[in-house]
């Protein structure tokens, strides 16, 4: 493990014991599926007290559960095998103290008259999920950030908000169809939020740096953001958080590549035209095989991660009408840690039409 930095750094107060007191840096919002932002405060409640300075988040996603580590000065490690969401591991969780400026913004946002810029976007998923208008823009403004920004770690940041108005701008927050009529048609609605669907994306982007920008802080630790399928993470962390892509009953699972491949491709754009499924509608990545969305595997690739990580204190995010079964899962569990309970807590999922319960299994 990476040894704790010994430079004087603005770190922030310990979280107490007894309670979570409120966050010193806040975690951006986001309309990510799956994120569990909202349910950082029941997290930690459930796990303040376990003896750990160390953390493996092994599906990171949005980043929000290794933000709240980090905010109670753990020296945290975030993973993900999807690069998008590893740019917001870095931007939020790797990096320390690095903004982005006013003058960064400008080169963003600003189409120089010098460059003749690409318009892959603009050509393939014209009518699908974005306007023609929109479609240039984000052909201009990703090549800048590709170009135009030297720091890793502020590209980072920019993408996190690039990829943040991209969701808030999509109906269901997806990109699982093409679905752009939706925006324009003169109906009733019973969901979502037309205003914000039309504000110009530059609106949208620049209120996103500013919320990235509130949450980066140093709490004085080596935290590092890494890119990993999950059976090939490190070991020997004191805690490792588990929360894997869900598989409900019916066998239908949730394929984060195939419901934010756009965010994907932005983040290599100019391989993106090899990497699309022709044959798809709404012009996907092509698909890859995973076991953690197939019923007969999944199993499997439980046990394979968490005899992998079996020396540490194993935190896994479930739900209660899922395969594997939540008694399945307590069973794996008990194979390998002497002490495994379960907290509870009811939970309306978006998307859903059934009442569930959000499961938290602490397995010592």
């Amino acid at each position: 493990m990476p040894a704790r930095r010994t430079k004087t750094s603005t770190q922030l107060p310990l979280f107490s014991s007894m309670e979570l007191a409120t966050e010193p840096s806040p975690f951006p919002s986001t309309r990510y599926q799956g994120s569990k932002r909202k349910l950082l405060r029941w997290i930690w409640e459930n796990v303040k007290d376990l003896p750990f300075d160390t953390v493996l988040d092994v599906f990171g996603g949005t980043g929000a559960v290794s933000h709240l580590f980090k905010n109670a000065n753990k020296q945290v490690t975030y993973n993900d095998n999807l690069a998008f969401n590893w740019n917001i591991g870095l931007a939020l969780i790797q990096n320390a103290d690095v903004k982005l400026s006013i003058q960064d913004i400008e080169l963003i946002l600003e189409a120089q008259s010098n460059v003749v810029y690409p318009d892959f976007i603009q050509r393939t998923f014209a009518n699908i999920y974005f306007t023609d208008q929109e479609n240039a823009w984000l052909d201009y403004v990703t090549y800048n950030i590709d170009h135009f920004l030297d720091n890793p770690i502020k590209q980072a940041l920019a993408r996190f908000a690039l990829f943040q108005a991209c969701i808030i701008k999509r109906p269901y927050n997806l990109f699982h169809r093409a679905n752009l009529y939706m925006r324009h048609a003169k109906v009733e609605r019973s969901f979502g939020n037309k205003s914000t669907w039309d504000t110009p994306f530059d609106v949208h982007f620049q209120a996103f740096v500013e919320e990235a920008n509130r949450a980066v802080f140093d709490n004085g630790r080596h935290n590092q953001a890494r890119n990993l399928d999950a059976q090939s993470t490190p070991s020997g962390f004191d805690l490792v958080y588990l929360d894997p892509p869900y598989l409900n009953t019916k066998g239908v699972g949730v394929d984060y590549r195939d419901f934010y491949h756009f965010l994907e491709g932005l983040t290599c754009y100019e391989d993106w035209p090899t990497q699309i499924d022709l044959n798809s509608k709404h012009k996907r990545l092509t698909p890859q095989a995973s076991p953690w969305n197939q019923p007969k595997l999944i199993l499997n690739a439980f046990e394979e991660l968490i005899s992998r990580h079996r020396d540490s204190i194993l935190i896994v995010s479930y739900r209660d009408n899922g395969i594997p079964s939540k008694t399945e899962l307590q069973k794996l569990l008990k194979m390998y840690k002497r002490d495994v309970r379960e907290a509870s807590q009811a939970q309306k999922y978006v998307l859903s039409i059934q009442d569930s319960h959000e499961l938290l299994f602490i397995a010592v």
